[in-house]
C-alpha cells in the first residue's frame, strides 16, 4: 500500500512545516510519498495550502516527481502542469467525492467509498489506525502517516 504524507505531516497536523520544501524532502528521505499544494502566480510555482508560501520551480517538482502527489490549488497550476510532457502525478478538486489524477488514481475525499485504485485521503477522520491498515485501496494520504506505517 502506498503511504502518502499529507503536506509533509507525519504524526499530526503541524501547520508550521506544511508544504515546507525541507519537510517534503525529509518525508521522501524516510520513504514516504508526499501530497503537496501548489499554485501558479505570475507564471511561478508556489507551495502553500491557503496562500503562496514557498517559491519553487518546475525543476524542483520534476526532480521529486516519483514521490509527489501534486494538488493544484488553482486552475492555472493545473493548466500549466498539463502543458508539460511529464510523469508528474497531479490533480485538482474542490469538494468532489473523488477526482482522477493525471496517473489515473482516484483521489478520494475523506469518508467516501474506496476502490482498489483509490487514495484514501485523511482516513483518520473516519477510522482508527488499526482499521485504516485494513482499507481496500491503493494508498493512504494522512497527517498521521508515520503512525499508520
Amino acid at each position: 500500500m502506498k503511504l502518502i504524507s499529507h503536506r509533509g505531516n507525519l504524526n499530526g497536523k503541524f501547520l508550521k512545516s506544511e508544504n515546507l520544501p525541507e519537510q517534503i524532502d525529509y518525508c521522501i528521505s524516510i520513504g514516504f510519498d508526499v501530497e503537496i499544494d501548489i499554485r501558479l502566480i505570475e507564471n511561478k510555482f508556489y507551495l502553500g495550502h491557503d496562500e503562496p508560501q514557498y517559491k519553487i520551480d518546475y525543476e524542483w517538482i520534476k526532480k521529486r516527481q516519483d514521490k509527489l502527489w501534486v494538488h493544484c490549488k488553482d486552475l492555472n497550476s493545473l493548466f500549466k502542469l498539463n502543458e508539460y510532457q511529464n510523469d508528474i502525478n497531479y490533480f485538482w478538486h474542490q469538494e468532489d467525492d473523488c477526482t482522477l489524477t493525471s496517473k489515473n488514481f482516484i483521489w478520494t475525499y475523506p469518508g467516501k467509498d474506496l476502490d482498489k485504485n483509490s487514495i484514501a485521503v485523511l482516513p483518520e477522520l473516519y477510522y482508527n489506525i488499526i482499521d485504516i491498515k485494513k482499507l481496500n485501496c491503493y494508498g493512504i494520504c494522512s497527517d498521521f502517516i508515520g503512525e499508520i506505517k
